[in-house]
């Protein structure tokens, strides 16, 4: 696959067939991944393939949990988890969880996570990130920059050998079973969880916000960027 179509196809993807998908060719995709940049070339990561039935019933549990909180947000009109939110757009969230329950679907992603074909961890090692940001007193971004590249690296792997997969965090909400559960040490967080198989559907055409409607010249509220005119 060429880069640039990889790059404009690699959507996410939630459904999956039933095909399996060998060890060799999941050891592939991360022999691949695994030449993603980081910070200092520390490669600050380390990935849990999920296989127990009973660990795996676990994670989609605990990721159905905190999906009906993200949902809860949702029917709030709110940002799920927003760094900014106030304490009243929380209650607001908090109150719609039962109507979050509600409206789940039994053979939706979040209530069908435990069956997907790959059920892949990725975790970071918080010794080895450089967090520059810690001390600014605002929302940490930063270190992040050190693992989901090798993340995206996953995905357009698997892309490019025919499986699709989706990069989600929100099951991050729940590190501490998680951590409980997949024996994590003290200084390893729960940065991802990457669900892999056969997609039910390929993508042909991804939507996207145009180039201009992201970028400025010169400051945030500059002119929009675009090809000089001929």
């Amino acid at each position: 696959m060429e880069l640039i179509d990889a790059l404009r196809t690699t959507g996410s993807v939630r459904n999956f067939t039933d095909q399996p998908i060998p060890d060799q060719l999941v050891f592939d995709v991360l022999n691949d991944a695994r030449f993603a940049p980081s910070g200092g070339n520390r490669q600050a990561w380390n990935v849990i393939v999920v296989k127990d039935r009973v660990r795996r019933q676990a994670i989609g549990d605990y990721y159905l949990d905190a999906w009906h909180d993200y949902v809860g947000h949702v029917l709030a009109g709110l940002i799920p988890f927003s760094p900014l939110a106030s304490q009243g757009d929380r209650d607001l969230a908090s109150s719609k969880r039962d109507d979050a329950i509600a409206v789940s679907k039994p053979d939706g992603f979040p209530e069908t996570l435990a069956g997907v074909p790959v059920l892949l961890v990725v975790c970071a090692d918080l010794r080895f990130l450089a967090a520059t940001d810690r001390d600014l007193g605002h929302y940490q971004i930063a270190g992040g920059a050190s693992i989901y590249p090798f993340v995206w690296s996953i995905l357009l792997a698997a892309h490019d050998r025919g499986i699709g997969g989706v990069m989600t965090t929100v099951a991050t909400r729940k590190e501490p079973d998680l951590r409980a559960l997949l024996e994590l040490p003290d200084d390893v967080i729960v940065a991802s969880i990457v669900a892999l198989g056969y997609p039910e559907q390929l993508h042909t055409k991804l939507k996207r916000n145009a180039v201009t409607d992201f970028t400025t010249i010169d400051a945030f509220n500059g002119p929009a960027f675009g090809p000089t005119p001929t």
